[in-house]
């Protein structure tokens, strides 16, 4: 009894120290755990605290490359991009593969030349700019698949269509991928009550018109022969047609795009009349593939004219021309067509012997007038006679059946190819043409050629001109061997620049790419272009859709041009 009621008191009364060693280094494990503890507490609040200082911070004062708060982005304000390490690179080629198949996914030396070169291009890819790998998409989702990739590794995408821009728009200026799309090229819907057509990005213009010819209809775009919709779109080409149907902005209704990370966009319905949202389709109109890759397209269809003819006119000086024009367009004529052709452009087309005619060497214009009947089309034909007599033409000549039409405007239509004989025939057999592409108002034509003309002569090149002058747009192409590409791209910023002065643009037609961002600045200014900035930002923040295009995106690109 008394040792349990001394049980019971050991239990209930103090502890008695023990000393032994195994209780010491106990103790000692507790102090420095508790120690620990509380560093490490002391180290936790201190970093909720400073994260919590330094969001409040980062949100009251954010930098305009994080957090802008500005409707524009000023090149200055931004980080260089961060695109794929070569780890990276390759696993999103991997991916590629598993996902479309080798046959889509290709590196040979030809198919990277193919998808980086043309001969007119004055700004080709230098060789560490070219891409690594082309790869084939042939529907959306195939592109949307290809963009989530591409996305997810921050690998640049350069669309690529017909391969035919003069601008360097397909161009790689970082390490990535060509996106061909030229495989899509399918007439998904033609609805021929409604005057519009459903496309894949990859449709020919000319094919799509051989389709619509048993109905009557037509695009009325008709730019280069190799065009493809979703270039001409990206670019808003135009052509000889353009001064009666417009250019691509007014012959398009809608486009499927496909956004940096793959998210798929319909830019709207089909009515012609909508007034609901933000007006996208001519947001991504002339693009260039800056902001998402454009897959489908909604098009507008005209009805052919069933009567046209061709008209051909030569005069004394182009000033006479312009001013046959003007007069035309305010007594309500407008012709289908009408293109320029100057004394160097004539002699080229007499010097290739391509035609039967000799045609006076002097400035002449090529008229297409069209309408719903016979009537129509000669009511024009008058007031057009009379117009071109008061403004001094020295001959007129009228097509007086169908094989006519033909020999007289396949001179304009042929005009490049006889650029090119002339050239290498009677400059050099090497010799280059820098293809500008300059529109002013017509009011300002005449002054504006003139000049050009005279810049031209002091160069000692030799050029010819074309023109759509029916909306100002001219080309003044120059012949230019190697050794004299520097005075050549001097004189065509001087072209430009005049151009700029004139109220007018320094790309008509053929858009910006890497050629002319500099020009854009000094036509439209900082503010304008880092409001382009600004919606590039926000639809593509890892910039890797067509890289330095249109404008800067890195602030260490040195770029001049």
């Amino acid at each position: 009894m008394f040792t349990r009621a001394f049980r019971n008191l050991r239990g209930k009364g103090p502890r008695t120290a023990k000393f032994s060693n195994s209780s010491f280094l106990s103790d000692s494990r507790n102090r420095t755990g508790r120690t620990i503890l509380t560093i490490t507490g002391f180290s936790v609040v201190s970093s909720v605290l400073a994260y919590q200082y330094g969001r409040v911070s980062l949100l009251s004062n954010p930098p305009d490359d994080m957090f802008p708060l500005r409707s524009v982005t000023e090149l200055s304000s931004l980080q260089p991009p961060k695109y794929a390490s070569e780890k990276d690179f390759r696993a999103a080629i991997n991916e590629l593969t598993d996902l479309l198949g080798e046959k889509n996914v290709l590196n040979s030396a030809v198919e990277i030349e193919y998808h980086t070169k043309n001969e007119f291009t004055t700004h080709p890819p230098l060789n560490h700019e070219s891409p690594k790998y082309v790869v084939y998409a042939h529907s959306t989702e195939d592109v949307s698949n290809i963009m989530k990739i591409a996305h997810k590794y921050s690998v640049p995408v350069v669309p690529y269509a017909g391969g035919t821009s003069l601008e360097g728009h397909f161009h790689s200026t970082r390490t990535g991928i060509v996106l061909d799309v030229s495989k899509m090229s399918k007439i998904l819907e033609v609805h021929h009550d409604d005057l519009d057509a459903v496309v894949q990005a990859g449709v020919n213009w000319q094919n799509l018109n051989k389709e619509l010819e048993p109905f009557n209809l037509m695009l009325g775009t008709d730019c280069g022969p190799d065009g493809l919709i979703s270039g001409m779109i990206n670019t808003n080409a135009s052509g000889i047609n353009a001064s009666r149907y417009g250019a691509m902005i007014s012959n398009v209704i809608s486009v499927t795009a496909v956004l940096a990370d793959g998210t798929i966009v319909k830019t709207r319905q089909r009515p012609r009349k909508t007034s609901s949202g933000y007006n996208l389709t001519g947001l991504f109109v002339g693009s260039e593939g800056t902001l998402g890759v454009i897959t489908e397209a909604t098009v507008k269809l005209h009805v052919k004219p069933k009567y046209e003819t061709v008209v051909v006119g030569q005069f004394p000086s182009i000033l006479d021309i312009t001013n046959t024009v003007a007069q035309l367009f305010r007594q309500g004529v407008n012709p289908n067509a009408m293109e320029l052709l100057d004394k160097d452009m004539m002699h080229c087309i007499n010097y290739s012997e391509y035609f039967t005619r000799e045609w006076l060497e002097c400035p002449t214009i090529f008229f297409k007038i069209g309408g719903l009947n016979k009537t129509v089309v000669e009511e024009n034909l008058k007031e057009l006679k009379k117009v071109t007599q008061v403004n001094n033409c020295q001959r007129l000549i009228f097509a007086e059946n169908k094989e006519e039409e033909e020999e007289l405007f396949s001179a304009r239509k042929n005009a490049f190819y006889a650029i090119l004989n002339y050239g290498r025939n009677e400059i050099d057999e090497n010799v280059r043409l820098w293809v500008t592409d300059i529109a002013v108002p017509i009011s300002k034509m005449s002054y504006v050629l003139g000049k050009i003309q005279e810049y031209i002569s002091e160069s000692g090149m030799q050029s010819i001109i074309l023109g759509h002058v029916g909306d100002g747009n001219f080309h003044a192409d120059i012949f230019y061997t190697e050794d004299q590409k520097k005075k050549c791209r001097d004189t065509v910023e001087k072209m430009i620049i005049l151009s700029l002065e004139n109220e007018g643009t320094c790309t008509g037609e053929h858009g910006i790419g890497n050629a002319k961002r500099a020009y854009l600045v000094k036509e439209l200014g900082e503010e304008t272009v880092s409001a382009m900035r600004k919606i590039k930002m926000s639809l593509d923040p890892k910039r890797i859709l067509n890289p330095d295009k249109i404008f800067k995106i890195d602030p260490k690109d040195t770029e001049e041009m």
